[in-house]
This record gives structure tokens, C-alpha cells and sequence, in this order.
């Protein structure tokens, strides 16, 4: 039976927010970009589909970015595909796309039966060089780079080289011919939603832990990851992305079939003023009126939107590098006014979740990924617990 593809209502599976090139946390490819090469990347979709197509993001390219060609496939372990599922992508009927500074595009749909909570792997080939490329930092999956146009399903070997970034890959749809769904919630902040600490390739943030349990009890919905590493709420970073206020339309609101969004952000604004490190630049001494103003603007254009808003409760930190009486203080008085103030739709309880019983102002050690400040795998998960799915 022949489909009609404007007649698909797209809904999201997977997403991921966008930042500017920069040398980030871990050695990426950003700042070099591709040339003559093949960058393949691996996600895990939160819905399920019989149609698919991928949004590309030159958000930060200073020059127009080509695609020389691109693939979508099931994954199979590392860089091997599982055979007789790659789909050649097109972008307007043509295997090559150009897309401008600062655009994005999206690929023409193919037809592609997609599970829920599966793995896909979106393989892109780079003829010219590209320059600096729009990526996100840490991505917490393996990225492989092969030389050439390796599309296909080629010897996973060819691809000699690895980051844990994603290069340009903005976000995959999902539909199933049926109609348009407000079944999506996006996780939106900084680190603590991004997953730092978590297992790479393991599929460990708190947003994977949150899909997996609302589909074990039978409730999925989609669940989006926009966080970015050290991102601020008040304040944009060369390293850390926009700020939250900045980038919450593009990230939250323009989502497709968003329902919810829980926001858990602050942290940074509060830590990063108290220790004198370059990349924690711009570093302002906030105030918690300040930080109160920056959520209800948030609140304010979701509600605009029609979108529900749970605000998390910012996690313990005592024993991280940039903790001191001040920060905790801004802390503990944030965290009140989220949990009382009626300000937002609901509220996660994150920090009373993963406080230390012996000592509410540090993370409890079982949780803690070792830093004082990030859970680990185990403190994802608690993290997702928290979250009563009625809420969203």
C-alpha cells in the first residue's frame, strides 16, 4: 500500500541539544570537522515507528555544510549495522544535501520498522571538508570515524576511530501512519540530565532509566534528552552551550508531539562563581531571586505552549570542588521555593532522592559516580524513580 509522506504525523524518538564546536570535555572532532570521511553514531529511540527520517543541524557552521550522503540502519554491536536494514537516506529525492549556516534539514522518509527502546545507527558521509562542526559534547556513545564513503554495511573494522560526541545528528522521527500524539516528555538541563557519569554505550542516564521504567508499566511515552553538560540557566558558555533561556524553544517547545518538560537546572549558576576556572566563564555571583526570575520564564512560554512543566529539585553537591556555605545556601533555599512556590505544574524531589541520610547535603555514596556532584548509574536510576509518572 502506497503512503502519502506528507500525510505522516512525525512524532519524536530521539533528540539531542546542539552546541557550538569547541574542545568540550573529552577529545572530539569538533573543531576539525570531516573531510573524505564517513562519521557513524548510534541512539536509542524512545518510540516506536514504521517510518523514519533524521534532522541534521548546521546550527554553528560559519559556511554551508554538504552531506554528501547518509544512511539509517538497525544497530549492531559497535559499528556493525544488522544486515538487510540499512536504508540509503535522500534529502529532497537527492543523495547530497546543502544546508546553510545555521539551518537544519530534514531527510526524506524511509520506510523502516522501528521498536521502541531500540537502537538505530545514522551513518553520515563528508565528500568536502566541512569545517568546525555543530555537535554535542558528550554524548556518553560511541561515535566511529572511517575514511571514504562507508555507508553500507561495510566491515565494522574500517572504522578505526572513536569519540563520544555526536556530529550534526539533531534528532530522529518516528511515524506509524496513525495520528499526531502529545506523548512526549523532554528532560531539559544541564549535566545531570545529560548523563555525565553514566556508562558509555550503556544507556544509562536518568532520561534511559525513566523510558525504561514507564514501558515496564506499560505507560511509554517518549522521553527526550535535552540536557548539555554545564549548561546554565542565566548565562550563555562558549563550552557549556546557550543558556537554558536561550535555547528552550528550539530544545523543549519545538519537539514534536511534546506534552511535559522537567526542568532541572541551576546548579552551575550556583557553583560556578565560587572557584576561578576559565571554562566556568561568564561566572556571575547570582542571586536566588535571579535564579527564581530564569524559572518562571521558563514556566511562563511552556505554559504559553500548552506544555506541562515539572521542576526538579537541585541535587546535593557537598565535597565538590565548587561548594562552600554561600552555594549551599542558594541551594537549599532554590530547592524550597521549587517544592512550595506552586510556581510549577509538579515537582521531582531529586535531592531528597539522592541526599545522604547521614548528611542531606552531600550525595548519598551508593549514588555518587565519584565526584560529589553526578550520580552514577545506580543514582540515574534513583533519579528516574523520583519522577512519578502521573505527572507527566
Amino acid at each position: 500500500m502506497s503512503v502519502d509522506h506528507n500525510s505522516l504525523n512525525w512524532q519524536a524518538g530521539w533528540a539531542t541539544s546542539v552546541q557550538a564546536p569547541s574542545s568540550g570535555f573529552h577529545e572530539n572532532w569538533a573543531e576539525e570537522g570531516f573531510a573524505d570521511q564517513t562519521v557513524r553514531q548510534t541512539v536509542r529511540v524512545t518510540g516506536a515507528g514504521t517510518w523514519a527520517r533524521i534532522r541534521l543541524s548546521n546550527r554553528y557552521g560559519t559556511a554551508p555544510l554538504e552531506v554528501s550522503g547518509a544512511s539509517l540502519a538497525r544497530a549492531g554491536a559497535g559499528a556493525a549495522v544488522a544486515a538487510g536494514s540499512t536504508r540509503r537516506l535522500a534529502f529532497g529525492g537527492r543523495e547530497s544535501v546543502r544546508i546553510p549556516a545555521g539551518g537544519e534539514v530534514h531527510s526524506d522518509p524511509v520506510e523502516l520498522t522501528v521498536a521502541a527502546l531500540q537502537s538505530l545507527t545514522v551513518s553520515l558521509y563528508y565528500a568536502r571538508p566541512t569545517g568546525p562542526a555543530t555537535f554535542h559534547a558528550q554524548a556518553w556513545a560511541t561515535a566511529y570515524r572511517a575514511a571514504g564513503e562507508q555507508l553500507g554495511e561495510v566491515d565494522p573494522a574500517v572504522f578505526g576511530e572513536t569519540s563520544v560526541s555526536w556530529y550534526h545528528l539533531a534528532a530522529v522521527e518516528l511515524a506509524d501512519g496513525g495520528p499526531a500524539r502529545r506523548d512526549a516528555v523532554v528532560l531539559f538541563g544541564d549535566s545531570l540530565t545529560d548523563g555525565f557519569g553514566s556508562t558509555v554505550d550503556g544507556d544509562r542516564r536518568y532520561s534511559d532509566a525513566l523510558a525504561e521504567r514507564l514501558a515496564a508499566q506499560g505507560r511509554p511515552l517518549r522521553v527526550l534528552n535535552a540536557g548539555i553538560g554545564g549548561n546554565l540557566l542565566l548565562h550563555d558558555s562558549a563550552w557549556f552551550g546557550e543558556r537554558a533561556g536561550a535555547r528552550f524553544d528550539r530544545d523543549v517547545l519545538a519537539q514534536p508531539g511534546v506534552r511535559t518538560v522537567v526542568v532541572l537546572v541551576g546548579l552551575n549558576d550556583i557553583g560556578f562563581s565560587e572557584v576561578d576556572l576559565p571554562t566556568y566563564k561568564p561566572a556571575p555571583d547570582l542571586s536566588v531571586e535571579q535564579l527564581i526570575a530564569g524559572y518562571r520564564e521558563l514556566i511562563d512560554r511552556a505554559h504559553a505552549a500548552g506544555v506541562r512543566v515539572v521542576g526538579g529539585t537541585i541535587l546535593p553537591f557537598k565535597g565538590a570542588e565548587y561548594h562552600s556555605p554561600a552555594a549551599e545556601a542558594k541551594r537549599r533555599a532554590v530547592n524550597e521555593w521549587i517544592r512550595t512556590a506552586g510556581a510549577f505544574d509538579a515537582v521531582a524531589d531529586f535531592a531528597a532522592a539522592l541526599a545522604d541520610p547521614a548528611d542531606p547535603d552531600a550525595l548519598r555514596p551508593a549514588y555518587d559516580c565519584g565526584d560529589r556532584k553526578h550520580p552514577g548509574d545506580a543514582g540515574y536510576r534513583a533519579m528516574a524513580q523520583a519522577v512519578d509518572p502521573a505527572v507527566l
